[in-house]
C-alpha cells in the first residue's frame, strides 16, 4: 500500500475541449491518448474529456468540458482569481523568445512581460480558454 496518492494528471476546464487540447498538444509537443485523436475525416467532435500524454504514454494534461468558463482577470485581483497556472521552463533567453512567439502564434495572449528580471526572466500568458501559464528561464 502506498503512503501517498499519486498525481496522475492536471485537468483544465474548457468550453472547447478539442481546441484547448490542440493548443497544448502543439505548444508542448504532446500526443493524444489512444482513442482521443481528432476524427480522421476532420468532422467536429463533441468529446467532454481528452487526455494528452508524452511519448511514453504518461498522462500530462487532461481537458474537461464545461458549459461556461469565466475568464481569469489576473493580475487584476479585483476580478476572477487564477486559482491554478502552469509553469513551463526553457534553458535560456533565446529559447524564451522563441517559445513566446510560438505561444502567440498558437493563440495565447501575453499578460505580463518580466524579461527584465535578471534572476528569472519570464512571460505570463493566457491560453485560448483564459488559463494563465508562465514560460521562464529555469
Amino acid at each position: 500500500m502506498a503512503d501517498y496518492p499519486h498525481l496522475q494528471t492536471t485537468v483544465l476546464d474548457a468550453t472547447d475541449v478539442r481546441g484547448l487540447a490542440e493548443f497544448y498538444r502543439q505548444l508542448l509537443g504532446l500526443q493524444y491518448r489512444p482513442g482521443d485523436e481528432p476524427p480522421v475525416d476532420g468532422s467536429a467532435d463533441e468529446l467532454e474529456w481528452l487526455v494528452l500524454t508524452d511519448a511514453h504514454g504518461t498522462r500530462k494534461l487532461a481537458f474537461q468540458a464545461v458549459p461556461a468558463l469565466p475568464r481569469v482577470t489576473w493580475p487584476d485581483a479585483s476580478g476572477v482569481a487564477q486559482q491554478l497556472h502552469l509553469d513551463l521552463t526553457v534553458p535560456d533567453r533565446d529559447a524564451l523568445e522563441h517559445q513566446r512567439e510560438r505561444a502567440l502564434e498558437l493563440g495565447a495572449e501575453q499578460l505580463l512581460d518580466r524579461t527584465d528580471d535578471p534572476d528569472e526572466p519570464l512571460y505570463v500568458f493566457a491560453d485560448p480558454a483564459g488559463h494563465p501559464f508562465c514560460i521562464f528561464v529555469a
